[in-house]
Parts: C-alpha cells; structure tokens; sequence
C-alpha cells in the first residue's frame, strides 16, 4: 500500500483527498514540512506540500522512500530540484488554474466602473433613488485591449466577444486560431493604448512587463479608457494611474492588484497564515492614494479567490498523484 503525505492542508480538502486515495495509506498534516516535521511521514513514497514548505536536500534525506513530490502550487523554487534529480525524486506542479475565476473578475471590474455599479448601490442604500451622474455605457461595439493573452488573458478574450466587443491584442506570442476571427487584432503596445476603450492587463511580472503602463505612454492612451489591473501590482506605474485620472485622460480604474503591495509569488499564498504574519495588507492598502477615489474601484486581491479555483488546485494534484501511481506521468517540473 503506498504512503501519501500531505502537509499544509485544510480541513475542506481531507475529505476530497482519502475518497480520491481510499486503497493508499494516507496522512495530513497541518503544519508545513521542515526538519522538525519530517519525521511525521519519513516512510511516505509519495509527498504532497505547499509553497511554506522547506523541501530542502536536509529535509529530503530524511525520507529515504521518497520518489515523488506533488506541490499544490505554480510555483516550486521551495523544493532542492536538484537533490530531486540525484535520487530519481520526480516533481509535479499545478501549471496554473483558476483562469475562468480571475478572468469573471476582470470582466465584473468593467461592468461595475461601465454602470457605475457601486455608486448606483450607495446611493440606493442611503434612500436616494436619483439617476442623476449614473448614465454608463455599453461594452458592445467597443475595443478591449488585452495586454498578455495567456491562459486567462484568453477567457476575458472569449467573455468580451460574448458582449459585442472588439478585441486588440499586445503579446509575446501571436495566437493563430485567434487570428482569424475578424474582431480580434494583434497590434504592437502603442497602438492598443490608442484604440482601446477599456485596457486590461494579463501578464505575468517580469523584468520586461514591469512598468509596461508609466508616466511616459499613458498619454498614448485614448482619451475616457477604462483601466482594469488584475495581475500584478508592478506592471502598472501607480502615478501613472493617477496622472491619467487628474488628466481626464482615463474615465476610470478596476484594479484587484497595487504596486506597494507585499512580495507574492502566488495568489494561493494569501490564504494562508505564514502570508499574513509576514504582509500587513490592510495597511498597506489604506494607505494607498487610489483607495480614496469615487473613479476607482479597488478590490483586495481577490480576482482568484473562489470555490472552483482552489477546487482546482487539489483536482489537478490528485491528477498528478494518480498518474504517478499509474506510471503515466503528467505536470512533470524539470
């Protein structure tokens, strides 16, 4: 019978995972795998962590049946991939989720600042049934440029046709199937800022995507645009923002993501305990300028946070195990 160890779970996901392993021995454990609780499963072949985890080569040795370690995480720079490699240890991750959940996010973003959403429920709770300064617009007919078109810039691509719009895209990789449906172009940055009516960023943080909106383009952008952040703080210069606010350049901004946030490697992280000793968010957030803008909604980096995304995350992990099992194996980190 084959021992499975998982640390750092909930108590939601044991249920999930001993139906998915009824014919293993099985063993969870709240705390994350280190050196003082490694001893806890030091006969476990398989290994199941998340990123608070230290997989180190110290930690490893330990557990002298270990062949196969499944992180519940994108990530997995936790884990001495190298010790791994010297003992046949095979790795798998989770290459991402949660697409359909931060890409509903994006799309409410736009609809709240398009219908004046939260100003239009403030002012109905406070007794006032006036519809004056409430007049939106439609999505329909209008272009959504979408910065990155990976994974989730993909389903806003897919949503934001649903409503009628016209799509253009700035990329790293042009998508061919994409290319062919009439409403959607490829175009270089420049021009997406000056066609778009509503401008969405779906990017990881790199060294290049840092800063890809800053006080030097965002008078490119057209004049009433919509701006909706909901992937990394970095990749929009925050005065920036607030130039194209004051400047009546941007009508409004979505953001789920601010520059000054705390260091995240993934969303996942913001659930758990580890994450809040170390990032007090709720100052951070209230000390942020934008916070106090009627043409700003600001959301707390919430756009992944939801039942079917972290679902996803042990769906794929049980997945992962179960082709290791089968000897067919899937999500392999080289």
């Amino acid at each position: 019978m084959v021992k499975i160890a998982f640390y750092e779970i909930e108590e939601w996901e044991e249920p999930l995972l001993r139906k998915a392993f009824s014919d293993c021995e099985i063993q969870f454990f709240e705390e994350k795998l280190n050196d003082k609780t490694v001893g806890l499963a030091k006969d476990a072949e398989a290994l199941s962590i998340m990123i608070w985890s230290h997989a180190s080569r110290e930690v490893l040795s330990q557990m002298p049946n270990l062949k196969f370690i499944a992180t519940r995480s994108v990530g997995f720079d936790h884990i001495d991939l190298n010790y791994c490699k010297e003992k046949g240890v095979v790795v798998s991750n989770i290459p991402k989720y949660g697409g359909d959940t931060v890409a509903q996010h994006a799309i409410a973003l736009i609809l709240a600042i398009s219908r004046n959403l939260i100003p239009s429920v403030e002012r109905t709770r406070k007794g006032n049934f006036s519809l004056d300064g409430l007049r939106g617009f439609d999505l329909a007919g209008k272009t959504l440029g979408v910065i990155g078109a990976g994974h989730i810039g993909k389903k806003v691509i897919e949503l934001a046709l649903c409503f009628g719009m016209k799509i253009a895209i700035f990329t790293k990789t042009k998508d061919e199937e994409l290319a062919k449906n009439p409403k959607v172009s490829f175009v270089d940055l420049d021009t997406l800022l000056g066609q778009s009516d509503v401008i969405t960023l779906h990017a990881p943080h790199t060294k290049e995507t840092e800063h890809i909106i800053n006080m030097q383009n965002v008078e490119k952008i057209k004049k009433g645009a919509i701006l909706i952040n909901t992937s990394r703080g970095p990749l929009i210069e925050t005065q920036a923002i607030l130039e194209g606010l004051e400047k009546g350049i941007l009508k409004g901004a979505g953001l789920d993501v601010l520059e000054e946030e705390c260091s995240l490697r993934e969303e996942r992280e913001l659930l758990t305990g580890e994450f809040l000793k170390s990032c007090d968010i709720k100052t951070q957030l209230l000390n942020h300028v934008l916070l106090t803008r009627n043409d700003v909604v600001v959301t707390p980096h919430n756009a992944f946070n939801s039942n079917e995304a972290l679902k996803e995350i042990i769906d794929i992990t049980i997945e992962n195990i179960k082709h290791y099992l089968s000897g067919q194996l899937q999500n392999k980190v080289d």
